[in-house]
């Protein structure tokens, strides 16, 4: 195979490595979609929608925005990011920190207007339509981070069936030293 395909190939360690990163941190998205609710049982707004819980989603998208952006930043500082494959998942990242970075502004909407029912049943009909809007989209957007991040384990997957072409030669099968030259004594 070309020899130029062999320096793109990223170390198999680092790789599985960054598989895992990314599969778990697409598993932490995938969950915090999954239980951060607003509406109860019912399908409904709660008639008194507890602030603190809301402000709570907001506050841990922010942490989880900041882990997708600090993996994206990091890949973006190495090596790796200037190769095909590299490229291809450092653009999977870049959606995934832009998405992320859009969760918690809308999490923390959702928790003001929580805060600002009224008793006027029109203005609360209303409100309570754009909590809902808000908190859907905060965890639609947690969602598409997560595929995001799935579609560049996808990438460094496929990464891996190239070094299957290029085994990495073991300790036995390392070339020999080269033979040593002609000794300075012996002239």
């Amino acid at each position: 195979m070309n020899p130029d395909v062999r320096r793109e190939l990223m170390p198999r360690g680092e790789v599985l490595r960054l598989i895992g990163v990314l599969d778990g941190m697409k598993a932490k998205l995938l969950d915090a979609a999954e239980q951060w609710q607003l509406l109860d049982d019912t399908g409904n707004v709660p008639a008194a929608p507890v602030y603190a819980d809301l402000i709570q989603h907001a506050a841990a998208a922010q942490d989880l925005s900041r882990d997708v952006v600090r993996m994206a930043a990091d890949f973006a500082r190495s090596p790796h990011s200037t190769t095909r494959v590299g490229r291809a998942v450092l653009a999977h990242l870049a959606t995934a920190a832009t998405l992320s970075s859009n969760a918690p502004p809308r999490f923390a909407e959702t928790a003001e207007t929580a805060l600002s029912l009224a008793g006027n049943p029109i203005t609360n009909r209303y409100q309570a339509n754009s909590m809902v809007l808000d908190h859907a989209t905060a965890r639609a957007y947690l969602r598409r981070t997560s595929e995001s991040l799935g579609a560049a384990a996808t990438e460094l997957n496929n990464h891996l069936g190239l070094h299957q072409f290029f085994p990495t030669p073991s300790r036995q099968q390392s070339p020999a030293p080269p033979a040593p030259g002609p000794d300075a004594r012996q002239r």
